[in-house]
């Protein structure tokens, strides 16, 4: 199956399916000299792993990652990453009587029509599963980002449903805030707002009692990132960041900055004005509306990024579809499913988002002939 490499620098390499015994990742381009243990790796593993809460699919994963190459007393090499992490709680018998039929809102058809046969266990391929090996990546992708130009990136729920967080400055929003709410208990849903944070937790559990599902945006924000990045035509950092997101399972939507509002505008609305502090080295914008990126090249500003994405196509509610024959029939999808998406997508999201940032840096060092490491 062609299309399991994204990148060019940085390029990441993914192997799994959903119920297979593991899922592994390889990396390739990642510089020598970065500190990096599976300890590295765990935290947003587990920002990802299903049964965290209430809210989620209630399949049980350690996602205990292994390095298996690529690290030699506690730093990278300069040579290919390996990285896998076990599957330990499959359930295919849950499979087996829909697996001759087609899900509505999955790729069981296309993967018939595309390869005469498909792996209906869990979707296989499909499935969402095969993002830990992503988020694995994309850890390692943020530590370097750190550590070579002190860029970060952090992602939320923006909305769930038709309810919507009010976010004054996105740039300003940390990693605590969407993990924890004020008073310290976790935030399950991702979403900075606090105050319709229970909203989203009832129309989700809602939605679950329903035998339904419901969809949301995230919005993920890219700080510290050097103007610069990206290059002319086809590679533009927003090309890219857009075929990483939509890569994603479940995004039916992309846009960044002011993103589809700017149809309503006047040239003169859209425009942000320029500015300096000191010189070229502070020269910004006033405004950002377009969210971090002109020409496709990064401009210093913050990278601001929303995905739509849609509600779970996994229903235990009984729908009507049709079987490989083409004959009618009804489906209820069994197994242990995530009623609304967006709190697990969040990592996901980040790693994508992370892993094009440092692919797109390292290109930048080798075309300006700057060192990868060393240089923050």
């Amino acid at each position: 199956m062609a299309g399991n490499s994204f990148g060019r620098a940085f390029r990441i390499t993914t192997a799994g399916e959903s119920h297979g015994p593991a899922n592994l990742v390889i990396i390739d381009g990642c510089p020598p000299g970065l500190e990096l243990t599976e300890e590295d790796l765990y935290a947003d593993l587990a920002r990802r792993k299903p049964g965290q809460s209430s809210l989620v699919t209630q399949r049980r994963e350690s996602d205990t990652p292994e390095i298996l190459s690529g690290v030699f007393q506690g730093r990278t090499t300069g040579t290919s990453i390996a990285i896998l992490i076990r599957n330990q709680d499959q359930r295919s018998r849950d499979y087996e009587e829909i697996k001759d039929r087609y899900r509505p809102g999955h790729a069981d058809f296309t993967y018939d029509r595309k390869y005469g046969s498909r792996d209906f266990r869990g979707g296989g391929r499909a499935s969402a599963r095969e993002t830990v090996a992503r988020v694995a990546a994309g850890a390692v992708a943020k530590k370097l980002m750190l550590e070579t130009f002190g860029g970060q990136v952090v992602g939320y729920t923006k909305q769930v449903g038709p309810i919507s967080a009010q976010i004054d400055d996105p740039s300003q929003v940390t990693l605590e805030q969407v993990e924890n709410l004020p008073d310290g208990a976790p935030n399950i849903v991702r979403c900075p707002d606090a105050r319709v944070v229970p909203k989203m937790i009832e129309l989700i559990e809602q939605a679950r009692r329903e035998m339904d599902s419901i969809g949301g945006v995230a919005e993920i924000v890219a700080r510290g990132v050097p103007a610069g990045l990206g290059e002319p035509v086809f590679d533009k950092l927003k090309a890219d960041l857009g075929k990483a997101l939509l890569s994603l399972p479940a995004v039916l939507g992309f846009e960044y900055g002011i993103g589809f509002r700017c149809a309503t505008m006047r040239g003169s609305e859209n425009n942000d004005l320029f500015f300096s502090n000191s010189g070229p080295e502070g020269i910004q914008t006033h405004t950002n509306r377009h969210g971090g990126m002109l020409g496709g090249i990064s401009s210093g500003m913050p990278i601001i990024l929303r995905a739509a994405v849609k509600p779970t196509s996994s229903l235990p509610k009984p729908q009507t579809t049709v079987n490989s024959k083409g004959e009618s029939t009804d489906i209820r999808t069994l197994g242990r499913h995530d009623p609304c998406l967006l709190p697990r997508f969040i990592p996901m999201a980040e790693a994508m988002v992370a892993i094009v940032i440092i692919d797109h840096w390292l290109r930048w060092c080798a075309q300006t002939g700057k060192p990868a490491m060393g240089s923050h």
